[in-house]
Formats: C-alpha cells, sequence, structure tokens
C-alpha cells in the first residue's frame, strides 16, 4: 500500500480519467485481468467493487494495481502516483531536485508524447519571436503541448516570458530565443548583497513601448534598465512606474547554448 488514509481527491481524479476513456468499471475489471496474465502477476487484478471504493476515496490501491491503472487510462505512473501526492522525480521538481555534491549524469531522457498540457499555442506573427515578451501574450488560440518541456517551470508561482532574437540586453547570460521563468511575487529591486554579477537578481521589465529582462536599479522614481556588460546594449532610464512596470524577478531560464544555424 501506498498509504494508509483514504484520498477522496485522489479517487475522484481516477474516476475522471476513467471516464474519459469512456471505460465502464466491470470494463476496468476485466482490462486489469488481461494486464495480470500478461504480467503473470495476480495483484494486478482490480475488481469492480474495489475500484468503485477507490473512486470514493474509501481505499488507496497498491503498487501494481495503480500501475495496472496507468496502463488502462494510457497515463503515465508519475501522473497517478502524483494523484496521491507521491512523485517518482520527487515533489514534481524534476531530475534537477536532488541536491546531490557531484556532477553526474541523471540517465537518458524518456520521451512521453502522451503527456501533455493546455497551453497557449499559434503564434499570432513570426514577428512576435523578435520581440522580448510575456509568452501568454504572443499567441492566438489554446492548445496541447508536451509536459517534458515544462518539467523544471514553477508553474504554480511563474510565468513565463520569452526573451526576443533581437534582444541582446542580457547576453551572452541570457541568449536570444530564451524561455524565462518569472516570479511576480519578487517585484521589489534588490539594491546590494550579491557576490558577483552572476548572482545579481535579474528584472522582466514591461514598458510603455516593449518588454526587456535585465538588471535594475532604483533611484527614486527614475528606474535604470541596466544591461550586460558583454551585450553591447546601452544603460536605459524610465520614469517609474508611470512608464514602466516590474513584472517580476527571473528565477529560471530555459536556454540553448548554440545558435540555431549551428543546431
Amino acid at each position: 500500500m501506498l498509504a494508509s488514509r483514504p484520498s477522496p481527491e485522489a479517487g475522484q481524479r481516477l474516476k475522471a480519467a476513467r471516464l474519459r476513456a469512456h471505460l465502464s468499471t466491470h470494463e476496468v475489471e476485466r482490462l486489469s485481468h488481461e494486464i495480470a496474465s500478461a504480467e503473470r502477476n495476480p495483484d494486478c487484478c482490480i475488481s469492480h467493487s474495489f475500484l468503485l471504493q477507490i473512486e470514493k476515496g474509501e481505499h488507496v490501491p497498491g503498487l501494481f494495481k495503480l500501475y495496472t491503472l496507468s496502463r488502462i487510462y494510457r497515463l503515465s505512473p508519475e501522473e497517478v502516483f502524483g494523484f496521491f501526492g507521491l512523485g517518482l522525480l520527487g515533489n514534481n521538481e524534476g531530475p534537477m531536485s536532488p541536491q546531490l555534491p557531484h556532477t553526474h549524469l541523471v540517465g537518458p531522457v524518456q520521451k512521453k508524447p502522451s503527456q501533455t498540457i493546455v497551453a497557449p499555442v499559434g503564434l499570432r506573427s513570426a514577428e512576435k519571436l523578435n520581440e522580448t515578451n510575456l509568452i501568454s501574450r504572443m499567441f492566438e488560440t489554446w492548445g496541447e503541448i508536451q509536459l517534458g518541456l515544462l518539467q523544471q517551470v514553477d508553474l504554480r508561482n511563474s510565468i513565463l516570458g520569452y526573451i526576443g532574437l533581437k534582444d541582446y540586453t542580457m547576453y551572452p547570460l541570457l541568449r536570444p530565443g530564451s524561455v524565462v521563468q518569472v516570479d511576480s511575487r519578487q517585484r521589489s529591486i534588490k539594491t546590494g548583497g550579491w557576490p558577483n554579477e552572476y548572482e545579481r537578481p535579474i528584472y522582466f521589465v514591461e514598458t510603455r513601448e516593449s518588454c526587456v529582462v535585465c538588471w535594475c536599479d532604483l533611484d527614486g522614481s527614475q528606474l535604470f534598465l541596466i544591461p550586460g556588460p558583454l551585450s553591447g546594449q546601452q544603460l536605459r532610464r524610465v520614469r517609474y512606474p508611470i512608464d514602466a512596470e516590474i513584472v517580476g524577478r527571473v528565477t529560471g531560464v530555459v536556454m540553448s547554448l548554440v545558435d540555431r544555424e549551428e543546431g
């Protein structure tokens, strides 16, 4: 057993998965017997009555029964374990979560094309790729994208920004075409205390004309937008908060280390 206490919410999510698959509890029972026979493991069997108890939150199924349900409902084991507050990757933090002391390979990336989430798709214009912007403003519709692309992103407490292909403000620290994770709770500019420029907070800022990702300093009503020293860009000064809004602090990045032509 994974846990001893009932889990009504997990049961409801499993029931929703069954209904999405257009399966009755009796059909699940029959399919579970087929899996148990193929795996030569009777623990994979799930009776009609026991499945109803699971869906009501009265029982927590064991490992083999969860494995069976994941196969029948075409869900990943990680997702089903997550229904019960457990994750094979650990607290939904992905393979980067273990704080191990030595550099090492984390194993091959497992491609799971069936795992998707609803997210904005359909770029409004190719020109949008040249501009730095919030990703939610760059697309016309919503659709399914690969969940694996976002495993390292804290979607609960952040929004996503895109660094335009012509935006070299923080190059080479942040390359054009990167996707940044922005924590909108961290909007106050830190005025010092970082040991070096690599630890200096970077902010996503929206001005009247455009968006920019950069270091910032605030002097009264003057907000200084500071580029990286190797970027070749000029320092900008705008009125704050009249002409600029700090969307939040950049806390993560998905970035290619080679140009598109090289990749």
